[in-house]
This record gives structure tokens, sequence and C-alpha cells, in this order.
């Protein structure tokens, strides 16, 4: 695999309360990531006292990424779940083993690709003894960028797939319509490549069965997609 360099990324004086800033920043208009040596486990326990956003006043714990860190594809989806709020583990959830068994139909083994969220920690509302799922809103997913750009720096991925409009938009940097824009791959300034596809829970929100069967075809044809890209 061959891996990007020369970014000039920096990590001097940073904590998780403040971003990264170097002399110039990513044009796409990321802050500027930290050194891209540092281990994905070191950035993990670092993301754990993240006080970026008030998102961490009510969540169980960060939801940090997971994968190899020589990953060549990293798929970003919109924030944790209620499941992965509990397990702290990402994609674990009903819309995670969505993604599991359409991974495997597609032939793509999970455990070669990163999987991470556009915002870390779980936003929900309360419903009695459930938690309800809310959806970051624009400061919450700027303010998570930095972590994203991290894992990125680090990992120096070939592909990135962005699963939703949340996921899209913290890639990007800009709202992106990803049913309009669904199957396409679109490049940052960076070099990075971004395939643009809907989240899995999409899938499960859809009540007649023919219709569910349909967008999970579609999904998996995204996936293949993904697949073709990654041998690319």
């Amino acid at each position: 695999m061959q891996h990007r360099s020369g970014r000039g990324w920096t990590m001097a004086g940073t904590t998780p309360h403040e971003p990264a800033i170097s002399g110039r920043r990513a044009r796409a208009g990321h802050a500027e990531p930290p050194d891209d040596a540092v281990p994905i486990a070191e950035l993990r326990d670092e993301a754990t006292g993240c006080r970026r956003c008030p998102l961490w006043r009510n969540a169980t714990q960060t939801v940090f990424g997971e994968g190899p860190e020589d990953a060549e594809v990293i798929f970003v989806g919109e924030q944790p779940g209620d499941q992965e709020d509990r397990a702290g583990k990402p994609f674990v959830g009903p819309a995670g083993r969505m993604f599991d068994a359409t991974l495997e139909d597609a032939d793509v083994d999970r455990r070669k690709i990163y999987v991470t969220n556009a915002v870390k920690h779980f936003k929900f509302e309360p419903r009695g003894k459930r938690r309800i799922h809310s959806k970051p809103n624009a400061g919450e997913v700027q303010a998570c960028r930095w972590w994203l750009d991290k894992e990125i720096g680090r990992i120096e991925p070939r592909l990135a797939v962005a699963l939703g409009s949340t996921a899209a938009q913290s890639l990007l940097g800009k709202a992106v319509p990803v049913l309009k824009r669904r199957g396409e791959v679109i490049e940052r300034d960076d070099g990075l490549r971004v395939f643009i596809t809907i989240h899995p829970s999409l899938i499960l929100r859809i009540r007649e069965p023919e219709d569910k069967d349909a967008e999970r075809e579609r999904f998996l044809n995204d996936m293949r997609k993904v697949k073709r890209l990654m041998a690319e």
C-alpha cells in the first residue's frame, strides 16, 4: 500500500479541548490533524476525555473507530447508537448487523477495514426507559471532525466511504445530497476519494418488505462498487 506524505500535520501543544492548527489548513476546510505517527490506540485513549462539544455529558462513553491502522478504506457513519454507546464499539447494533451482513455478501472483509463515526458520542432524547436517536447538528459535527481527521491522518486510507449525509458532510466539509449523488466518488483536495452511499439504518426504517429488499439490494451494489474501488 502506498501512503501519501508531505502533509505537514503537527500536534505541538494540543489537547482534546482544542484543534491542532499549523501554518496551513487542509483545503477541504478541516483543522490540521496532528502527527500521523500517533497510534490509533493512543488517539482512542485521548478521545475518552474529549469535551469539544456537550454530547459527552449524557453519553455513556466515547465510541472511537476500530480496525487496522493500515486499512485501505475507512467507513464513516453518523454517530454511535444505543447499543454502541453501551458497548463502546462502532456498528454493533441493528444497523451494524445489517452493515456486516451486506459486507459479507459483497465479499468485503470487515477485519481489513476501519470503521468509525463522524460523531463519537451518542446523541439522544429520553422517552421513558428508551433513548431515541437524535441527529447531530452542524456544530457537533464540526467539533468532532478533528477526531475524524486524526483517524484519517494516521491510517492514510486510499478510500473513504460516507455512510449517509452526516458522514458526507464531515468528510467533505459541506452538505451533500446523498440520494442524488449516491454511488459517486468525490475527490477531496488532499487526494482522498470519498464514496457516497446511504447509512444502513435507512434500510431498517423501511416498512414494506419489498421496498426494504430493494433498498438492501441497492446498498449491496454500492458495497460491491466499494470492493472494486479497493481493488484498483
